[in-house]
């Protein structure tokens, strides 16, 4: 069980600086997912974990001790790559027993550590074949199970489920997330899919270029955004983000775009004619009567899903917006929906994105 902690981490490309100030802990144990869009320094943080970069200014310690002069081979982790990375001319024994020669350990050792991973990994069957032999799933099988092999003191994983299908990936998520139960190690998973991150994740850290912009357990981060990257990057389909403007109205405060007027509860921090956003997840909407909406939509297309339905609308005063409702909803391209939101699951945002209030 081992604790990593960041802390003023810094990384620099010669000009380029690409992370800015990373203070982060990860806790012994935990299942820790990075996640952000392509270029956010996600995978660059992992690599300075596992010691393949080096940090520009900053601290990496693992278990209490600063490792930035400790090589990769010397800290005790072990990686897993998108590539798979294993070796073509060795059987799937040899790819997992490698490591564990070059350490000199004792063959009945070694033979114990193999199979007891392939048996936790179901590829016991496979260990003569050679990595051509196998699909991708199970390639990726075994580059897990060459990590196991050693007893890391922490697992890293690198976008690991990218190259697989739709069905595998999940297949394998199941697989990564059991594999967790049971070893009960500390990992940190790198991916840009938000599924894996709010399936998997004890923690989910939220990076967007080169920062943290929140980190919590999956459903903190859902239900209690702490700015609009965070809103609209969490879920999907995506949370329906609105521009508006703080109005008052009868004594009540509302929110107004275009002619749409919604209204919400007094808060202290409120300020009228304050531009700002508001957000609302597809299925915290519900289908109302025109007397009870709080907007209304032109339906442009539908997806029929059996269970359930999204139905993708347009209006003048929201944009482009999105519902998802249970079970088979029969709308048509061209009709007028109204809509009524749950006001304790609006989301209000300030006009530099910073959360005002969770619930309204």
């Amino acid at each position: 069980m081992t604790e990593i902690v960041l802390k003023k981490v810094y990384k620099a490309f010669d000009s380029v600086e690409v992370l800015h100030g990373i203070d982060l802990q990860v806790q012994s144990g935990q299942f820790v997912v990075f996640v952000g869009p392509s270029g956010c320094g996600k995978s660059t943080l992992l690599r300075i974990i596992a010691g393949l970069e080096e940090v520009t200014s900053g601290a990496v310690e693992i278990e209490g001790e600063v490792v930035n002069n400790v090589a990769a081979s010397e800290r005790g982790l072990a990686m897993v790559f998108q590539s798979y990375a294993l070796y073509p001319h060795m059987t799937v024994y040899q790819n997992m027993a490698f490591g564990l020669e070059n350490s000199r350990m004792s063959r009945g050792e070694i033979n114990q550590r193999v199979f007891k991973a392939a048996e936790m990994l179901q590829i016991t069957d496979y260990l003569k074949r050679h990595p051509k032999a196998l699909s991708g799933g199970q390639r990726q099988r075994v580059a897990i199970g060459r990590a196991i092999v050693r007893e890391p003191k922490a697992f890293l994983f690198d976008e690991p489920l990218s190259n697989l299908d739709a069905e595998l990936r999940v297949t394998m998520r199941k697989e990564l997330a059991a594999l967790h139960a049971n070893i009960g190690g500390t990992m940190i998973y790198v991916t840009h899919d938000q599924t894996e991150a709010m399936t998997l994740a004890d923690q989910i850290v939220v990076l967007n270029q080169g920062r943290v912009e929140q980190a919590g357990p999956p459903l903190e981060l859902y239900n209690t955004p702490k700015n609009l990257f965070v809103a609209g990057f969490i879920g999907s389909p995506q949370m329906n983000i609105v521009q508006a403007q703080l109005a008052r109205q009868s004594e009540q405060w509302i929110l107004k775009a275009g002619q749409t007027k919604i209204t919400i509860k007094s808060l202290t921090n409120l300020v009228e004619g304050e531009n700002c956003s508001f957000g609302i997840r597809p299925e915290h909407i519900k289908l109302a009567n025109v007397e009870e909406a709080d907007a209304s939509v032109v339906v442009e297309l539908t997806e029929q899903l059996g269970g359930e339905t999204y139905i993708y609308c347009r209006s003048e005063d929201l944009g482009a917006f999105n519902v998802h409702q249970p079970g088979q909803i029969p709308v048509k391209p061209g009709e007028l929906l109204h809509l009524n939101f749950d006001h304790s699951n609006l989301h209000l945002f300030d006009e530099e994105g910073k959360v005002l209030a969770n619930g309204l």
